[in-house]
Formats: C-alpha cells, sequence, structure tokens
C-alpha cells in the first residue's frame, strides 16, 4: 500500500504536475476558452429549436459543417455550461496552479534564499553587475542605499562586514498575485455556472408572476431560483421621440413577500436594473398584451392581442365579434402602444382608427376602446459567481500593476582595504545601472581614483 502511495506521488511530482505547468500547455487551453467563447457570442445562446432550425439549416450548411443538428449535439447554442467547457476552465485552472506552486512559489522561495550574504570577493564577479572599491566605505554606501528606499540587512563575521539591501520586492509577488486573481476569475465563472439560471418573462401590466420560464439553467441553481418571494408589474409605459420611434421603455415593479406585502419597489429601464436577493431583473422587450374594449352598452372585455408576423415591423391584432353569434367582427391592428388601433372588417378592408379612450362606429354598432395594455419583457439572471468574478479582475489588474515594479537587489562586503558591490535587478536595467553609478559616484568622489569603480562596473555589466 506504501509503495502504491509513493508511486501515485512520484508520478504526480515528476509527471503530472510538470505537464500541467507546461506553459504550451496553458496556452493552448486559453486559446480553446477565446475560442469557444467567441462561439458563444457569434452563435444565440439559449433560443428554441425553430430558432436554430430557421437559421441555421442544413442546407446548405454554414462552412459546411455548422447546422442546427451540429450546434444542438455539441452544445454550441448553451457554450458556457457545456461539460466539456467547464472541464477546459478547470483544466487551466490546474495549470495555472500548477504553474504557481512550480514556479511562482518556488521563484520566492528562492528569493528569501537570496538574502544569504555574500563572503567571498569570487562571488562578486559572477554577478551582472558588479565592482571593486580600493578604501572604500560601507556606511557611505549605507547611507546612500537608505536614502533610496533601500532595506538594508548587515551581518559581521571573520571575512568582514557584509550588506545585502533590496527594494520592489512587490514586484517579485505580483506574479503570484497574477496567477491568484485568474483562478478567482476562473472559480467564479465555474460558480456561475454550476449555481447560476437565466429566465424570461413577458408580463402585462398590473399582473403579478413568480420566476419560471427558465432557459438556462446549472445543475445546483435550485436554490437560487425564488420561491418565497414574487414581483408585481404596477405599470409598463413607453417614451416615444417625436418621429415616433422607441425612445425607452420603463417597467414599474415591485418585489412581493409569501404574504403580499411589498419589500421593495423600483422602475427599471434598459441598463438600469432591479436587484433582489442575488437576482437581477432587467428591462429587455416590451409587448402589447391586450386591449380592452366595449360595445354599445355591453361590459368591459379584456381581449389578448398576439403578435402578427409580418415584413413591416412589429404588429399584435385581435378579433371582435360584432354579433352575438360571432358571424360578424372587426380586427384591431396595433402596432405599439401610443393608443391608435386600425379595424379592418372581414375582407381585410381598413374601415376606420381609434384612439385609447375614443370609440367608432362599426357593422352598425359603436365600438368603444378603453385602454391598450403593454407587456414588460423581462430577462432575469441570478449568477453567484459574478462577486468572485469582480474580485478576480480587481486583483488582476493590482497585480499587473504590481508587476511592473523593479526589485533590485545589492551586496556588499567590506574586507580591510576593499569594499565590493555587486547588484540585479529584474526589469528597468538601464535605470538600475545608472542608480548604481551615482551610487558609485558618490563613493569614489572623496578616492585618489574617481573613475576606476565606474570603468568596472560598465566592463563587467556589458558581458
Amino acid at each position: 500500500m506504501n509503495s502504491a502511495v509513493t508511486a501515485i506521488k512520484r508520478y504526480f511530482r515528476k509527471d503530472l504536475l510538470p505537464l500541467l505547468a507546461d506553459l504550451r500547455l496553458a496556452i493552448g487551453l486559453l486559446l480553446a476558452i477565446a475560442l469557444f467563447s467567441i462561439s458563444g457570442t457569434v452563435i444565440e445562446q439559449g433560443q428554441g429549436l425553430a430558432f436554430y432550425q430557421e437559421n441555421y439549416p442544413e442546407d446548405p450548411a454554414l462552412f459546411g459543417f455548422l447546422t442546427w443538428k451540429f450546434i444542438l449535439t455539441v452544445g454550441l447554442n448553451q457554450v458556457y455550461s457545456t461539460w466539456w467547457f467547464l472541464s477546459i476552465l478547470i483544466l487551466f485552472g490546474a495549470s495555472l496552479t500548477a504553474c504557481t506552486f512550480t514556479r511562482q512559489i518556488i521563484a520566492l522561495r528562492w528569493f528569501s534564499r537570496t538574502w544569504n550574504f555574500y563572503s567571498q570577493p569570487r562571488q562578486f564577479g559572477k554577478m551582472a553587475l558588479s565592482t571593486e572599491i580600493a578604501g572604500g566605505s560601507l556606511s557611505e554606501l549605507k547611507t546612500g542605499l537608505g536614502d533610496r528606499r533601500y532595506k538594508l540587512y548587515e551581518k559581521t563575521d571573520d571575512s568582514g562586514e557584509m550588506l545585502y539591501a533590496h527594494k520592489g520586492l512587490v514586484g517579485r509577488i505580483g506574479p503570484i498575485v497574477v496567477h491568484a486573481s485568474m483562478l478567482l476569475i476562473l472559480g467564479g465563472a465555474i460558480l456561475g455556472a454550476m449555481t447560476g439560471f437565466y429566465a424570461q418573462e413577458m408580463v402585462p401590466s398590473g399582473q403579478t408572476f413568480k420566476i419560471q420560464n427558465i432557459f438556462e439553467a446549472g445543475p445546483w441553481s435550485a436554490s437560487q431560483i425564488p420561491k418565497d418571494w414574487s414581483v408585481h408589474v404596477n405599470r409598463f409605459w413607453i417614451d416615444y421621440s417625436p418621429e415616433g420611434r422607441v425612445d425607452q421603455f420603463y417597467s414599474d415593479l415591485s418585489v412581493l413577500d409569501d404574504s403580499g406585502t411589498e419589500v421593495k419597489r423600483k422602475t427599471i429601464w434598459v441598463n438600469q436594473p432591479l436587484r433582489y436577493k442575488n437576482v437581477t431583473l432587467y428591462q429587455a422587450d416590451w409587448s402589447v398584451a391586450a386591449v380592452k374594449v366595449r360595445m354599445n352598452n355591453s361590459p368591459i372585455f379584456n381581449l389578448p392581442m398576439a403578435e402578427l408576423k409580418t415584413d413591416s415591423g412589429r404588429v399584435w391584432g385581435t378579433w371582435v365579434p360584432t354579433k352575438p353569434d360571432m358571424s360578424e367582427g372587426v380586427s384591431l391592428v396595433a402596432q405599439d402602444l401610443q393608443g391608435t388601433l386600425l379595424v379592418y372588417d372581414m375582407t381585410g378592408q381598413l374601415v376606420s382608427t381609434v384612439r385609447a379612450g375614443g370609440s367608432t362606429q362599426v357593422n352598425g354598432i359603436t365600438l368603444f376602446v378603453d385602454d391598450i395594455i403593454g407587456s414588460t419583457g423581462l430577462q432575469i439572471k441570478a449568477d453567484p459567481g459574478i462577486p468572485v468574478v469582480y474580485l478576480g479582475f480587481g486583483l488582476l489588474m493590482l497585480g499587473v500593476m504590481m508587476s511592473y515594479v523593479s526589485h533590485s537587489q545589492i551586496w556588499a562586503l567590506q574586507t580591510a582595504d576593499t569594499l565590493y558591490i555587486g547588484g540585479r535587478t529584474n526589469r528597468a536595467q538601464v535605470t538600475f545601472e545608472r542608480e548604481l553609478l551615482k551610487l558609485l559616484d558618490r563613493l569614489t568622489e572623496n578616492l585618489p581614483d574617481t573613475d576606476t569603480a565606474t570603468e568596472v562596473l560598465v566592463t563587467t555589466g556589458s558581458k
């Protein structure tokens, strides 16, 4: 048993972990995620079967293979919740995690070991930038480094006085923060896909509804679907431009608890949603729901209107019987909610127009139109992963800015008659060289030969 566990650990460390941490695998997975995300943007998501059959027919097939059968079989109609897309996200997350622990964390541990002081002059010769100053003063070097906000560490033994200084440690931590932020973003995306849901509701003004028409939901989304509250549409209306085009449409919504008590109220419009208990309701569409009519002295009839397929835009219509046996009647047609209805007879001829609140004579009776009722189209979404994704993006921006900070390190050794100095940086090499040259100029300005240190530094640094 122990040998099997040991073999598994050896395989994980020597084979699987290096494979997951391979940069080529990470780039390939990232490209796959980008490619499938683009497909999910280009191909409409969450539509019905008829939509895909109409827009992606088998003959002729788009690009020779993209048909409605292919889309539904592969899952391109709901890319972000398919098992294979989630698997790619998980594998990419595993690759990032492996890279973080095998490279970034190890690099940070290696950095902690570089805090060791250099006690031998030959150690400085292996650095990219190094020099030696006869008669140089370590105390003056410490003062110069302190003025440049370096953090100093000192040690003394038989080899002499030793110094280690560094600044910009945040630049070494930045890549780790970037990796952690990407893991958070992936985790948030997976959490949203597994526990979130999307729904659409078309609700007439004055109606109360519970969220039911769910067209996309994760396998663990049951807890997110609200069961203890409903929404009442107090009013729906549209603002029109002077040219008669729709300018904006609004819904006055109230959230009701189980007892019918209003717990929240808000008027929403496009890009201004209502949020309640992690559920967001967006204003997405509108429709004509019904028309209220009377004939002579009859009661008010609430007649539903259906959308008609035409080439001239969106049109809604209904039929109004004008005789008790329904042998005669007229059709009412509405193009919008501005209040004007077109009246057609049974032969399809336009016989009259009437506005809401007005009346007209048809087939020997007076037809009163009391009101036109609109429906609000709401898109409803719950995505518990959004806060995690936002946190990840915030950390990503922070990590990228941290990564641009240069991490500079300087070592020094003071022997009986010579000061040895060496340093390196992870970026902005030219700026670091200039900074070190200024330090050396300060150290050598009172020495007999002031050009020695500079010459040695440049010669060694250009190897």
